[in-house]
């Protein structure tokens, strides 16, 4: 065989691995994203809902607005299951600085 015969193929080939080997990570990042996705979307639970209804029903009553720190009292959670049932409600309720005391945050029915 001489120099110039079958190369041609040989680089079409190694250009063909080379390209698949560049589109594997692309596609592994891909993947990766849509995993992340399921995890963060969470379902709520049965009393999740059930907590999720009575949370809209105070702030509602409150006038679409309410101290978070006094919600969570009112409904008896701690900081952490409080935190948790704000994570499942982000559709419906949404979360802001106050204005005067910008530690504390105000719920607001969206």
């Amino acid at each position: 065989m001489r120099p110039g015969e079958g190369g041609e193929e040989k680089l079409k080939d190694l250009r063909a691995r080379l390209e698949s080997l560049e589109e594997a990570p692309a596609r592994e990042r891909a993947y990766d994203r849509q995993r992340l996705a399921r995890l963060e979307h969470k379902e709520p639970q049965p009393l999740q809902k059930d907590s999720g209804e009575i949370l809209r029903a105070l702030i509602a009553v409150h006038g679409g607005k309410m101290l978070a720190k006094d919600v969570r009292k009112k409904m008896h959670r701690s900081k952490s299951r409080f935190s948790e049932l704000l994570a499942t409600m982000e559709d419906s309720i949404e979360t802001k600085s106050f204005h005067i005391d910008k530690r504390s945050k105000v719920l607001l029915l969206k």
